[in-house]
């Protein structure tokens, strides 16, 4: 009597070669997912920086013209989907530049606030 050979299947999948595939797939997601949020959250606020200082360039050629620096309404402000910038304490020798976080930037720990002042004063000093 002749035994039935039963052939493997070519090409095929088992169940656990998937589940093994699905688990690496879930590690790597695992690391890769907050590594890449901060990286987004790390270039934002560079780019809030990078809007503060050309906010610093504008306010020395207001100053030029005017004898005082520019308050929040006297020059454009940047807009953004991330932060909120504003100029106080403006007079004719002093003035603040802010960029306050909103929106998905909020979770930006410590950093949610940038300043810059006439003297290059940054805070917080961390988030520089």
């Amino acid at each position: 009597m002749k035994h039935a050979k039963f052939k493997k299947q070519d090409g095929g999948w088992t169940l656990v070669e998937l589940m093994i595939v699905v688990a690496i797939a879930g590690i790597i997601a695992t690391i890769a997912i907050p590594s890449y949020q901060s990286h987004l959250t790390n270039a934002r606020r560079a780019d809030a920086q990078n809007a503060l200082l050309q906010l610093k360039m504008q306010q020395e050629s207001y100053r030029l013209e005017n004898n005082s620096y520019a308050a929040t309404g006297e020059i454009g402000m940047p807009t953004s989907e991330f932060y909120t910038f504003t100029v106080s304490n403006a007079t004719a020798t002093t003035y603040t530049l802010s960029a306050a976080a909103k929106g998905g930037q909020t979770g930006d720990t410590g950093c949610t606030s940038l300043s810059l002042d006439q003297s290059m004063n940054k805070l917080p000093a961390g988030c520089w």
